[in-house]
């Protein structure tokens, strides 16, 4: 198979300024929608990038939690190497790949800690057995194997087999600040349609057409 070879058409539409809402947060969710109504797999999925302390980049899948004019909210493991990395370098990116809608959005901004009344909220909404998964997980750490693994969760579930579970202290979240919003539809001949939101000093946003 030669990987050169593979290509397609983008048609499905058009995107222009006069088609988009002043507001990236209110642009997103009418995107986030359309995904959702054409049942994408994973709608809500997005790639986290961070970089370390020597200058290597990382990323991983996650899955939004929330959005709105503050930003972009999701959950984590505060050991992970995600966090480790936001812990030394806040500033992140994110991707919305929606392939099958031939559109993707980027998101470049600086992450906060969320507070903890934030942090429990969602964390005592979540499955019970995905709460008894994030205190058996010590997350990006090496493990000798999968049957450890699941040892391990077969432990905590029994500690917590009657009751709540508790929210682990090393459990928490990010709320991603943008400064700039990329909102990408595939356009005929490779010739894409990208627009950039610039966040302003006075809180507005610049919108400009950037070449594909």
């Amino acid at each position: 198979m030669k990987i050169d070879d593979i290509r397609r058409s983008y048609v499905k539409d058009k995107l222009d300024i006069d088609k988009l809402n002043i507001d990236p947060f209110t642009q997103f969710e009418l995107w986030l929608k359309d995904a959702i109504a054409a049942e994408l797999p994973d709608p809500t999925a997005m790639c986290v990038a961070t970089v370390d302390e020597h200058g290597q980049p990382s990323q991983r899948l996650v899955l939004l939690k929330d959005v709105n004019s503050d930003g972009f909210v999701f959950y984590t493991n505060l050991g992970s190497r995600k966090a480790r990395e936001l812990a030394g370098n806040p500033k992140v990116c994110l991707h919305f790949p929606w392939h099958p809608l031939e559109r993707q959005v980027i998101v470049y901004g600086t992450a906060t800690e969320l507070p903890v009344s934030h942090v429990m909220k969602y964390f005592l909404s979540r499955p019970k057995e995905s709460q008894l998964a994030a205190w058996a997980s010590e997350q990006s750490r090496p493990v000798s194997t999968r049957q450890a693994l699941m040892q391990k969760f077969a432990e905590i579930k029994h500690k917590f087999e009657h009751g709540e579970v508790p929210v682990p202290s090393f459990w928490g979240g990010f709320q991603i600040k943008p400064h700039a919003i990329e909102f990408w539809q595939g356009g005929e001949h490779r010739l894409h349609d990208r627009f950039m939101y610039w966040l302003q000093g006075d809180g507005s946003w610049q919108i400009e057409r950037l070449c594909p």
